[in-house]
């Protein structure tokens, strides 16, 4: 996966490839799809919602910039291979998911696999984490028109926010730098990913 889809499309954080040759992408796929875990391709996991593509997963964590010292909030928990992915760049992951039953097995993975520096919570994620806040990293792994308010607030200044950015079937990851209390934004590349669901999102 790390030698044939990151690399070659230009995956260059030594930091990031290690963490990728690292965590176990077949832990967190369900047990009838392992066969797919490390496909180029985003995988089913249950409540309508998947696991992305490696490469996608790649790509937003490098853009981030993470140097080991960061608070990272991380929108959509879904299998939790994320969170793990970012754990091991960042000092903590602070995860929400919508789904009750995708946190709880993506606790139990990650929790077995040893991570202490992961908190999952249940909840509107574009409602952020406001009793954790502010946050030096935020990662939204679900679509919106826009970025939601309270995200923009938690996030500190000087840091940095990705996010698939556009309407239902057509997006852009955009990252975010918060300098001086406004956004500055950059086009990544276009993407699709589930809509984000929540008081500041789509409506369900």
């Amino acid at each position: 996966m790390v030698e044939e889809q990151l690399i070659p499309r230009g995956i260059q954080d030594p930091k990031v490839l290690a963490a990728f040759q690292k965590v176990e992408r077949h832990k967190f796929v369900p047990k009838d799809l392992t066969a797919n875990a490390y496909a180029d391709f985003p995988v089913p996991i249950g409540s309508g919602q998947t696991i992305s593509q490696p490469y996608i997963v790649a790509l937003m964590t490098e853009c981030l910039g993470l140097t080991g010292e960061e608070k990272v909030l991380e929108i959509g928990t879904g299998s939790g291979y994320q969170a793990a992915i970012l754990a091991e760049l960042a000092k903590e992951v602070y995860s929400i998911e919508r789904f009750g039953n995708l946190a709880k097995t993506a606790e139990e993975v990650l929790s077995g696999l040893g991570y202490a520096n992961i908190k999952i919570k249940v909840g509107d994620g574009t409602l952020g984490w406001p009793e954790a806040a502010p946050f030096d990293r935020i990662i939204i792994t679900a679509a919106s028109p826009r970025i939601p308010l309270p995200l923009t607030e938690q996030l500190r200044d000087n840091g940095k926010l990705i996010m698939p950015l556009g309407e239902t079937f057509s997006q852009v990851l955009t990252l975010f730098e918060k300098k001086e209390n406004k956004l500055e934004s950059t086009q990544i590349c276009g993407c699709v990913f589930v809509p984000l669901v929540g008081k500041y999102g789509y409506k369900q």
